[in-house]
C-alpha cells in the first residue's frame, strides 16, 4: 500500500518508473531510428550493434503501458529470423539485495499473468532461438515509484551486458532481437 501511494506523483506528472528501465535501455538504441507498429502501443525499429542487425521492440513511450510484447515479438520474427533474443526487464530484488544489480540469465524476463511469456516462449521454441535475459533488480516500491537515479545508471551497465551477450552467441552478420520489458511511462523512443 505504501509503494502504490508513493507511485502517484510519478504517475500524475509522467514520469518514469522504476519499472521503466527495460524500456530505457531499448528506448536509448532507437534514438534516431525509424520507428514501426508491432502491435497495440508497441513499436519496433532496426539498427546495428557491433556489426550485427538489431531488432529493437518496446512498448510506444512516454505514455504508461507495457505493449503487447507477445503479439509484438510475433510480428517481428515474422518479419526477420533472429539468431538470438535478449529481454531486458525489472526484477525483484531479494531482501539484502543492492538495489540496481543486474543479472544475467536465460529464458523470456517478463512478468505479469504468463501470456506474453508463453507467446515468446513458444515463437523462440517455434523457430528454434535462445532467449537471455538480462535484469535490473529493484524493490516493490522503486519498480512502481519515481526511478531512482541508481536504477536510471543502470542503464549503461545494462547495455554493456546485452553487448556482452551479443559477442559471446553470435558472429558479425547475424541478426538479434532486443526487448525492453516494462512500463514505459515517461520513456520515449
Amino acid at each position: 500500500a505504501e509503494a502504490l501511494h508513493s507511485s502517484i506523483p510519478a504517475f500524475r506528472a509522467g514520469q518514469p518508473v522504476g519499472d521503466g528501465i527495460g524500456p530505457m535501455v531499448v528506448g536509448k538504441m532507437m534514438l534516431g531510428v525509424e520507428k514501426h507498429e508491432a502491435a497495440f502501443q508497441t513499436v519496433w525499429g532496426v539498427s546495428e550493434i557491433l556489426g550485427r542487425r538489431a531488432y529493437l521492440l518496446k512498448a510506444r513511450g512516454p505514455l504508461s503501458t507495457v505493449g503487447r510484447m507477445g503479439e509484438a515479438v510475433a510480428v517481428v520474427v515474422s518479419h526477420q529470423k533472429p539468431d538470438i533474443i535478449i529481454m531486458v526487464d525489472a526484477a525483484l530484488k531479494m531482501e539484502g539485495e543492492d538495489s540496481a544489480t543486474i543479472s544475467r540469465g536465460f529464458g523470456a524476463a517478463i512478468g505479469g499473468i504468463g501470456t506474453d511469456r508463453f507467446q515468446i516462449e513458444e515463437v523462440a521454441t517455434r523457430i528454434g532461438v535462445p532467449i537471455f535475459a538480462v535484469v535490473i533488480k529493484q524493490s516493490a516500491k522503486e519498480a512502481i515509484g519515481l526511478m531512482t537515479k541508481e536504477v536510471a545508471d543502470a542503464a549503461d551497465e545494462a547495455f554493456a551486458q546485452i553487448q556482452e551477450i551479443i559477442t559471446e552467441n553470435t558472429d558479425e552478420g547475424m541478426t538479434v532481437l532486443i526487448v525492453g520489458v516494462g512500463n514505459t511511462l515517461g520513456v520515449s523512443q
